[in-house]
Order: structure tokens, then sequence, then C-alpha cells
């Protein structure tokens, strides 16, 4: 099997790749090869016995689609695309790389069907921001999609192409609506969302953090070691049994921002705690106050995904994934 992740530097990206790599099979198949392409040149998982090609690849830059799928990947896992921040705050980059770069894949592995009868699975990362305020609590899978923000808007066009680009026969997609991802390794982004992460992330090593809206703001998650099993269930899961709706809103934990910060009291105690630091931000209030707070996520949970079950949970993840299980 060759898989070919794009968005393969990003956190997710990543992972999924040294999942790969340490269980050196998909659905069964061996992993023979991997092509991890993405703006910035990715790494190359350690432990992968295949082979793994690297390379530096804007989607958003005509032809980068046809090189990537010349040698016809079996499954595609596409992640990339920039954050919602960003794309709130510069309205050309955002459409250009999450809609016109995703738009230009599609494309080319149509033209590629039509040329030899290419016919990959094809795992794209839509996010909960297709969905805008006013919204039910919890979610159902029948709820409209009528995003309130660029980046969400972007989204929800390519949820449509992929279903039908599907139904047309030229791939066989589905749509992971990712939850917010917490906790995020590694150093604060630009994404509106990152806050979620960045007040916990940062007191579990004993540092300061900044929390920019109120503590009721109620919003849904999972962690990364979730994520990736989202997508990995996604590249294998039957996609008979999801039908003509391939775009799915997967499991996730409901919780106020008040709710996680107790999670961490219980978890690492008072003075962790004590190294948020309230700093309101009109932008990012603004931007998060419509965002999605739970769902049901019917559909995904009946066709096998799963997510935790609870905050205390996410956090004790992250300390084993990322702290060796140990917090300051």
């Amino acid at each position: 099997m060759h898989v070919l992740i794009i968005g393969a530097a990003g956190m997710v990206g990543r992972k999924l790749s040294e999942r790969l790599a340490r269980d050196g099979q998909l659905g069964g198949k061996t992993v023979e090869r991997m092509t991890l392409a993405d703006v910035i040149e990715p790494s190359a998982p350690a432990g992968f016995s295949g082979q793994a090609t690297l390379e530096t690849a804007d989607l958003s830059v005509p032809g980068t689609s046809e090189r990537l799928i010349a040698d016809r990947p079996d499954v595609i896992f596409h992640l990339a695309a920039i954050v919602s921040g960003e794309a709130e705050l510069d309205f050309d980059k955002g459409y250009r790389i999450n809609l016109d770069g995703t738009r230009y894949l599609f494309d080319a592995i149509r033209l590629a069907h039509g040329a030899d009868g290419y016919y990959p699975r094809m795992v794209f990362t839509s996010s909960v921001a297709v969905f805008g305020a006013p919204l039910p609590y919890p979610i159902s899978d029948d709820f409209h999609s009528t995003p309130l923000t660029s980046y969400g808007t972007q989204k929800a066009i390519c949820e449509l192409l992929l279903s039908d680009y599907s139904r047309r026969g030229f791939f066989d997609g589905i749509g992971i609506r990712l939850p917010t991802i917490c906790i995020r390794p590694g150093k604060p982004n630009k994404a509106a969302s990152g806050f979620f992460s960045n007040i916990l992330r940062e007191p579990l090593i004993g540092q300061e953090a900044v929390l920019p809206v109120p503590e009721d703001i109620r919003h849904w998650h999972a962690s990364p070691r979730s994520a990736v099993g989202f997508l990995l269930h996604g590249a294998t899961i039957d996609t008979g049994l999801v039908g003509p709706r391939r775009n799915l809103s997967m499991p996730g934990v409901s919780a106020t921002v008040g709710e996680q910060i107790e999670a961490l009291r219980r978890i690492a105690g008072e003075k962790a705690v004590k190294l948020i630091r309230r700093e309101p931000d009109e932008l990012i209030m603004r931007v998060v106050s419509g965002w999605a707070p739970g769902f049901e996520a019917t559909r995904a949970t009946a066709l096998g995904f799963t997510a935790e079950t609870s905050f205390d949970e996410i956090i004790r993840v992250h300390i084993e994934d990322e702290l060796g299980g140990r917090i300051a």
C-alpha cells in the first residue's frame, strides 16, 4: 500500500505518519510506501521499514497535485489547511489554500480517474466550524451547515465537493469533522482555538498561559490520539455503510473553559491553575462565541469512531503521550 499524507509536517500529520510507521499496516495491508508532503519539508517517521518520500509542496500552486498523485497512492489523507484565525485575518490566503488547493487536488484525481481508472480512498479533514450560531446543544447529525467564519465556509464548500466527487465515482471520499484538538503539543499557533490547549499545556509544565475568553464558553474537543484514530478508521471503513452523506461529525467531549480548568485542578493542583492569566481578546471572543458546543455524533459512533469521554481523560492522554507520564 502507498499512503500520501498532505499536511504531513503539521501536528496531526506527524502523529499519523508515526502511527502508520509503528503499525506497519493499514486495513490489513502492509504500508510499503509513504509520501509525506507539506509547504515545509516533513520529517520521515522513525522506524518505518518502507520507503518514505518527502515532498515540499503547496497545493494552491497549479500542477502540485498532479505531481503528488503521479505514483497513484492508494490512500490520501488531506490534512493541509491554514488555521481558523489566520483564514479570518487573511481572506485571500484562506480561500487560496483551503478551497482552491483542495479543488486542485480533487480535480487532479478526477482527471487521473478518467485517464486510467485511478480510484483512491480520500480522507479529508473538515471541522466543526462548518456549523454556526444559533446552535442547539447537542447538535444533531441532521443540523444544517451555516458557518460564520471564512474558515468554516471554506471547509463546508470542500465537504460538498467531496460528496459530489464521491457520488460521481472519481474517488472514495470521507470527510472527518474534527473537534477542536486538545491538548495540542508544541507552541501556540494562530488558530483562534489555540487557547483551549494553551491554558492546559503551559501550566502542566509550570509556565503561564493566557485565557482570552470567559469561562462559560462551551466547545467540543478530542485529543490528538483520537484524531489519528478517526483518520485511520476513515481510511479503512466500508463507505457503503456511510452512504451518500460522506461528512461525519466526530465524537468528543463537550466542556466549558471552566470545566477544563477544574479538570486541570483535579490532575495538576491549584498551583497549575494559578498560572492561567485572564486577558480578554475581543476578536477571539467574537470568533469562538458562535462555535459548536457539542454533538450527538450518533452516525460516527455507530460507524465505530471513538474518542475520550471526559476532560480528565484528555489531559491524561497528553501527559502520557507528550510528558512521559509526568507533570511539573
